[in-house]
């Protein structure tokens, strides 16, 4: 019976991640209306599974460092009841983040969840060190460095467009007040031979709703589309890049079921997480592209770009860092380089990223006590 609610509390973990994470990869697209909501989602689900099975490739030590070794004794590592606590801790705090909208990391849940049923099952045999350098230092630095990285690249690659010459052109603005303005007809024509006038239909809108685009062709191709190219193409990086990182995480809780062996483990995760992704990622999809900061095609670009680099170094490494951590980070970078970050959307962001690992931690706790009574 363990062993089934290990299988389904895994699963209920794999679909809350996808519905907190799965638009992350994809929120500059969104946000800079490079592509819609439904093909933006598409494309992020399909980048995010492949991440997840090539995972099993490039990261494998993330398996081992979340099955809890050399965090509790070692009789009591990869027992099921601890597994399922972590979880159910764990999937219960994402859950939660993404009925509000909030774009909290998984990482962070699963390290609160494994600190707290941890703490309960062993008291005073818990080993805290690990926690604090392999898991919490990653998890701090990483924003940090996405925002430095991020600002960085905008900076550098508004320069290089500088440099070759590439200007800007603005659209008109699109918005629900509509105005018809007569188009000034040469005065020298007399009334008889004056043909009617011709109105031009002009939409009024706020200057959100305008678009910044690049004017020009490089080698023949307009610029334009070489941005949007390389924006579409930097988003699935870093969506395979999140599917790399985070199915590994969640896969080593199913190592203890005779059914599944580490492959198995990650189809189901990954499967799990797309679902989730497809059905429930709509309001932290609406904080990730619009509400943290506007975002011009060349900004999004950039922001990927940095994220992609920063989380498959980590993952190929070994290290724990979190998708929504340095996501975000890189978001917030290229507002800080444009002066236009939503401070206090970004200081809600940062408390919720300071509540994901106590709550983990209370949730993992309070479901290992429960199970232990259970029992």
């Amino acid at each position: 019976m363990l062993i089934v609610l290990l299988l389904l509390a895994t699963c209920f973990l794999a679909y809350a991640n996808g519905a907190n994470d799965n638009f992350k990869g994809v929120a500059s697209l969104y946000g800079s209306r490079t592509a819609g909501y439904g093909t933006a989602l598409v494309w992020a689900t399909v980048a995010t599974f492949a991440g997840s099975i090539v995972s099993l490739v490039l990261a494998q030590a993330l398996v081992v460092r979340f099955s809890g070794g050399g965090i509790v004794p070692d009789e009591i590592v990869g027992s099921t009841p601890l597994l399922l606590a972590i979880a159910l801790g764990t999937g219960l705090t994402i859950i939660v983040a993404t009925f509000a909208g909030l774009p909290v990391s998984t990482t962070h849940g699963l390290t609160g969840a494994i600190a707290g049923s941890s703490l309960m099952a062993a008291g005073a045999d818990v080993n805290v060190r690990p926690l604090v350098e392999g898991f919490l230092l990653p998890l701090l630095v990483s924003p940090l460095l996405a925002i430095a990285l991020a600002g960085a690249l905008v900076t550098g690659l508004r320069h290089l467009r500088v440099r070759c010459g590439i200007t800007k052109e603005w659209c008109v603005c699109v918005g629900e007040r509509r105005q018809v303005v007569p188009i000034p007809q040469p005065v020298s024509m007399t009334a008889w031979n004056r043909p009617a006038p011709v109105l031009l239909d002009v939409a009024a809108g706020e200057v959100q709703s305008c678009e910044e685009r690049y004017a020009g062709t490089f080698l023949g191709v307009r610029v334009q589309a070489l941005v949007d190219a390389a924006h579409v193409l930097s988003a699935g990086v870093v969506s395979f890049a999140r599917g790399v990182n985070d199915t590994p995480k969640i896969a080593a809780l199913l190592l203890t079921v005779a059914a599944f062996d580490v492959r198995g483990g990650a189809l189901v995760v990954a499967s799990a997480m797309a679902l989730g992704g497809l059905l429930q990622a709509r309001k932290v999809a609406e904080t990730m592209s619009h509400r943290i900061t506007p975002m011009s095609h060349g900004q999004g670009f950039a922001a990927n770009l940095s994220t992609g680099i920063l989380v498959l170094l980590a993952s190929m490494n070994g290290l724990p860092v979190s998708t929504t951590h340095v996501s975000v980070g890189s978001l917030v970078g290229i507002g800080v380089a444009a002066r236009s970050a939503n401070v206090p959307v970004v200081g809600a962001i940062a408390a919720s990223w300071l509540l994901t690992l106590p709550c983990g931690a209370l949730l993992g706790g309070l479901a290992y006590w429960t199970i232990a009574v259970a029992m």
